[in-house]
């Protein structure tokens, strides 16, 4: 980050206030500043990129089965292949593909469903055998599997370069950042937002947006807004290097247990989102989740049951109800926008995210309606399909 982009002290006013320093409020960030909006201040309570947008490796991919999160997934994937152009940052894209895992009929009969639906959307997924399945991943194994599912176009990036490569370009247009700054309440009168109190000084603002991640529930409470996220912890771990290196395997997905695994430069990467893990903002790596991953593995991949581990990670979903976005305009209040609660799929979703948000702070129709995903559907109770809750 330039410095000159990085505040010690917050400004008394600015157009735009961004709650959150992660790779959604970068990207809206840079999304306005290329719009000509850079009387912009990003607010984050640590190092950019430090909640969920700080992990090591983020899947990308368009493979989902409602057809908002397609176009989503899908306009975001062509902003990650351009990335190097614009804004101009290598983010160490690796387009391998995805490939899930599916061991009954009834998985089977619904991710055809599902391609069948991406296809129309001009993603190129596809129905794969097993056989196939083990020739684009080679640890796996095909016993128990019934099909699997692939699309070549998917794959993952580094979530903190794309972060950078978002802040260094909004930076350079004159937003400001002010990181390690927390926000300790929001002033409002009548129907708008008037303030943001942060622990550096108060920020008078015109629209104020929140993309705070799995802190965005207590951001809505300071403005009276009801924003549905809960923070649930999710772990990941790093192999030992392994000789012979291992082959390039796509990003590649156990549905049933929702464990994964893909490459990680000298080695693999292990996840998998553990169904009993409590709500918590806690962030410590815990080996011991590991025993459920290698259980799974044990059944798909048995080769990986063994690797041993180097290192690992921790860090936090922000789960909505439906594991679908918060994205839209607040009813209550005229000048609230609220980007979150994305369910882990935040980071892949971020590009076209940010350009919807940037329309509706310049009031402009987006590229797609995100009314469905508004805060106010489950006080309405018509929340969309739930996602599958994986990577």
């Amino acid at each position: 980050m330039p410095t000159s982009s990085t505040l010690r002290t917050v400004p008394q006013a600015a157009d735009v206030v961004i709650i959150g320093g992660g790779v959604m409020g970068a990207s809206i960030a840079f999304h306005l500043a290329e719009a000509g909006v850079t009387d912009t201040v990003v607010v984050e309570r640590g190092d950019l990129g430090c909640g969920s947008s700080g992990k090591p490796i983020g899947g990308v991919r368009a493979q989902f089965s409602d057809p908002l999160n397609i176009e989503l997934g899908n306009r975001s994937l062509r902003a990650f292949q351009d990335f190097a152009h614009r804004p101009g940052a290598d983010i160490r894209l690796d387009s391998v593909g995805y490939l899930f895992l599916l061991t009954s009929d009834q998985q089977a009969a619904d991710f055809e469903v599902s391609v069948r639906i991406q296809n129309s959307l001009d993603v190129p997924s596809r129905m794969i055998s097993p056989d196939e399945a083990r020739r684009l991943c080679p640890y796996i194994t095909t016993d128990g599997l019934v099909a699997a599912v692939y699309s070549a176009a998917d794959g993952h990036a580094r979530p903190a370069l794309v972060v950078h490569g978002y802040a260094d370009s909004a930076a350079r247009a004159g937003v400001r950042f002010a990181p390690h700054t927390a926000v300790t309440g929001i002033d409002t009168a009548g129907d708008r937002v008037t303030a943001v109190h942060t622990d550096r000084g108060r920020i008078s603002c015109s629209t104020v947006i929140c993309a705070a991640g799995a802190w965005s529930g207590q951001i809505g409470d300071m403005a009276g807004i009801n924003l549905p996220v809960r923070p649930v912890r999710r772990q990941l771990a790093f192999t030992e290097p392994l000789t012979p290196p291992a082959p390039r395997i796509p990003f590649t997905i156990d549905f049933s247990t929702s464990a994964y695994f893909h490459n990680s430069d000298d080695g693999l990467l292990f996840g998998l989102a553990d169904p009993d893990q409590p709500d918590g903002f806690d962030t410590t790596w815990t080996p011991d989740w590991l025993d459920l991953f290698r259980a799974a593995a044990r059944r798909q991949a048995p080769a990986l049951a063994d690797m041993e581990i180097a290192d690992g990670w921790a860090g936090l979903y922000e789960v909505t109800p439906d594991h679908n976005a918060l994205i839209g305009r607040s009813g209550e209040l005229a000048n609230f926008l609220y980007a979150t609660g994305f369910s882990g799929h935040g980071f892949l979703q971020a590009p076209a995210v940010g350009e919807i948000v940037r329309d509706l702070c310049l009031d402009r129709e987006p590229f797609i309606d995100i009314s469905p995903l508004s805060a106010d559907r489950f006080r309405a109770g018509a929340e969309i399909r739930p996602e599958a809750h994986v990577v």
